[in-house]
């Protein structure tokens, strides 16, 4: 069992940037410090602090815009960690560039990286960039076609939708053969087989999914890959809102306010994108949106939470494990953004010594 967190690096009101990175780090080196086996680097565009007159904002102040060059500097100052990025957004990024960068991390890290890749399942980073969000699905799936040839061959030709190569040599080529572990974000009903298809290993989460659903979804992902002739049952990996206190009480009252304003948040911004050019019927955006609009904090912690003391985390963790057959458990240790420094910090220690030891 993997045992890690996920790293948005927030940028908290009243803080310099520089204070922020400070932060993420710090957050870096006590995951690698107390032994949990990976940090994983969100990719965050336009997410500064929100506007008066503007609520849903870009979502959580962020400083993560480009996790590679995060990964590398987090890869010179651990030891241990594996060093994820959860997810690179294939999409918006040439595929050779992120061929090299993230063999280079792979090279620097002496084969610590862990290739998380996905579309991003909202279109605003897409407006940022001036890339029709209709094309994400198109623009995914060369880029990583291009990318795989980039690592995989000496030299390589490529002509296609958006890129045409002719024998470029990428260097340098990744520390670990053939490449790095390569984990495909799963956020939408149909991505699952998609991914089950491709005999990729999947990410998914409780964000935008109750455990039920997840559940069922990763049945098809299993399925998926099965008709296809591909052996071996695939790895799945869950992210999981996760916060840990050294009591019930504390573990479950200290997030709550920040937890509850994060899945509103979320609930509206599924309905604003449904129906968005480039989404499907079948990401049931506005269903999920009505859910969320009256979900509360109950429901949350029954299905999408692990909130609570060491033991009670524990028991809620391995109960998801019983359920969906995970591969490994990434951490969201903040949600909301609303938690103190300490707060987090305190959290994700008790969680490496306390929690992660009793999974895996």
């Amino acid at each position: 069992m993997h045992v890690g967190l996920v790293m948005e690096c927030d940028y908290r009101t009243g803080v310099t940037q520089e204070e922020a990175f400070e932060e993420a780090f710090a957050m870096a080196d006590t995951a690698d410090e107390f032994g949990l086996d990976g940090v994983w680097l969100a990719e965050r565009h336009f997410a500064a602090p929100r506007r008066p007159g503007d609520p849903m904002g870009a979502g959580i102040p962020s400083v993560v815009s480009v996790p590679l060059v995060m990964a590398s500097a987090i890869a010179g100052r651990t030891k241990q960690v594996r060093i994820g990025t959860g997810v690179s957004v294939l999409p918006l990024c040439h595929p050779v560039r992120l061929a090299e960068e993230a063999a280079t991390v792979d090279q620097v890290s002496q084969g610590r990286l862990e290739f998380g890749v996905g579309r991003s399942g909202f279109p605003r980073s897409y407006d940022g960039y001036g890339i029709p969000y209709a094309e994400s699905r198109a623009r995914f799936q060369e880029s990583l076609d291009v990318i795989l040839k980039a690592w995989a061959e000496g030299s390589f030709s490529h002509e296609g939708e958006f890129f045409s190569f002719n024998e470029l040599c990428v260097l340098p080529k990744p520390y670990q053969k053939p490449h790095p572990p390569i984990r495909i974000a799963a956020t939408t009903r149909d991505t699952f087989p998609q991914v089950g298809r491709s005999g990729h290993n999947v990410i998914s989460g409780l964000r935008g999914f109750d455990v039920n659903e997840v559940a069922e979804h990763m049945e098809m992902y299993h399925q998926s890959r099965e008709e296809a002739g591909i052996e071996g049952k695939g790895e799945v990996f869950l992210r999981v809102p996760i916060y840990v206190a050294e009591t019930d009480d504390r573990g479950r009252s200290e997030p709550e306010e920040s937890t509850m304003r994060s899945y509103r948040r979320l609930g509206g911004l599924f309905g604003t994108t449904a129906g968005a050019a480039g989404t499907t019927l079948s990401e049931e955006r506005q269903e999920r949106a009505d859910r969320l609009a009256n979900v509360t904090y109950d429901d949350l912690l029954k299905d999408r939470l692990a909130y609570g003391s060491p033991d009670t985390v524990v028991e809620k963790l391995t109960e998801l494990n019983d359920k969906l057959g995970l591969d490994g458990i990434i951490m969201e240790p903040n949600v909301g953004g609303g938690l103190t420094v300490e707060q987090v910090l305190n959290s994700v220690r008790l969680y490496a010594q306390e929690v992660a030891p009793r999974l895996r």
